[in-house]
């Protein structure tokens, strides 16, 4: 018998109890469906957290103060300022390489006219924006001359832009931090928040000299120059490991730090978090896919449950067919394209239906989602699979009959 002929007579046979079909194909359904929408959402938040990785920019080093010891007590990172702009500019001259960026950190209150907005100000050096990867959406960026000078101007991100000057464009608007009157020389484009939920767009930037003496420093800092965090980018394709450690074996020379004592700064790898984040994502994806596919095992199992019942009502009919000329293995493809039916169908369905509930999902939720091609076409022949592997038992056992013994059955 074709294959063309046996689907005919399984879309029949299926079609004689529309009711029970549809039952049967629910559970095929709802596993299809779970699989689409759990693998939409997990790809979403991996997406999503690749793109934050992607905003802090590439190969990059962060190295944050430390702590320091005194009368038995210690304090935490960043509690005390022990590195500086000339530990930056000693990166970058003697670790091949290497670009780095210095960066002091301040919570203010800016004022425009009558709005004001309590953020956080970054007194940075020349190549911070390029480091992270940051780009203008208008103006310029602050150069040495403002630099040196100590100029009093300074770059807003998103928020801030907002929340002072609403839709109007800030530049060249005048903003007051700390009584001291800054021009708007710069607005940055949106960078999104950080994998800990912070917005990098509420932040103001400006000439680190400037922060120091103008803003967020005291006598003592100006003297040794001294700054929160050095960020540290390696070249495209450089051993990322081998920087680290050189970067804190010169940071340990410099500060005069004895074999076996503790560093006074921590030197972390962005790469590590990345890859950390990354596998952290996948493995979320592939539990939610995992508890997902349950689903369809479950609708299988029905499959073969219903698929059991038919081949009980249709004993007769089988050992008819089997007395006018089919053979076992007719009977066999004849309820295995009936089962695979029954769950292609139901697959289809439901990656529909997966389909839209993630549009809505991602329209109501606002939650981020990816859909792929891949996980569909995955889906569907996961429960074509689902349907033949369930429904070849029902359909041997239907193939195995005797036909006598089927012809007398009541």
């Amino acid at each position: 018998m074709s294959f063309a002929a046996l689907v005919r007579i399984a879309l029949r046979a299926l079609a004689a109890n529309k009711l029970r079909s549809a039952l049967t194909m629910l559970g095929i359904i709802i596993g299809a469906a779970a699989v689409i929408v759990m693998t939409a959402v997990g790809a979403g938040a991996q997406a999503r957290v690749a793109e934050q990785i992607q905003s802090l920019g590439s190969n990059l080093l962060l190295i944050v103060s430390g702590g320091t010891t005194a009368g038995g007590a210690r304090t935490g990172l960043g509690s005390t300022l022990t590195i500086s702009e000339d530990d930056a500019a000693a990166i970058a001259r003697e670790v091949p390489g290497t670009t780095t960026a210095a960066v002091l950190r301040g919570v203010v209150q800016a004022i425009a006219g009558n709005q004001n907005w309590s953020t956080v100000v970054f007194g940075t050096t020349q190549d911070y924006l390029a480091i992270r990867e940051w780009k203008l959406a208008a103006g310029r960026f602050y150069d040495a001359a403002d630099q040196a000078g100590a100029a009093k101007v300074c770059l807003i991100g998103r928020t801030v832009a907002r929340q002072l000057f609403g839709d109007a464009n800030p530049v060249g608007e005048s903003i007051r931090i700390r009584r001291v009157p800054f021009t708007v020389i710069g607005l940055l484009e949106s960078k999104g928040q950080t994998m800990l939920g912070t917005d990098q767009d509420d932040t103001i930037l400006m000439p680190i000299e400037t922060a120091r003496s103008r803003v967020i420093g005291t006598p003592n800092l100006a003297k040794q120059k001294s700054v929160g965090a050095i960020w540290v980018q390696v070249a495209e394709g450089g051993d990322m490991k081998a920087a680290e450690e050189q970067v804190r074996a010169l940071l340990r020379q410099r500060h005069r730090i004895q074999p076996g004592q503790p560093d006074d700064f921590s030197v972390r790898n962005l790469e590590d978090i990345a890859s950390a984040q990354e596998a952290s994502g996948r493995t979320l994806a592939i539990l939610l896919a995992a508890i997902a596919s349950v689903s369809l095992v479950v609708g299988g199992i029905g499959i073969m449950n219903i698929m059991l019942v038919s081949v009980t009502e249709r004993t007769r009919e089988i050992g008819l067919r089997m007395a006018v000329g089919a053979r076992a293995r007719d009977i066999l493809g004849q309820f295995l394209v009936e089962a695979a039916t029954l769950s292609l169908l139901g697959g289809l369905i439901g990656i529909a239906l997966g389909v839209a509930a993630s549009l809505a999902i991602a329209e109501f939720a606002d939650w981020r989602i990816q859909l792929s091609l891949p996980s569909a076409l995955l889906a569907a022949a996961f429960a074509f699979a689902t349907g033949v592997f369930f429904g070849y038992y029902p359909a041997r056992k239907a193939a195995r009959l005797d036909p006598v013994e089927a012809l007398r059955y009541e």
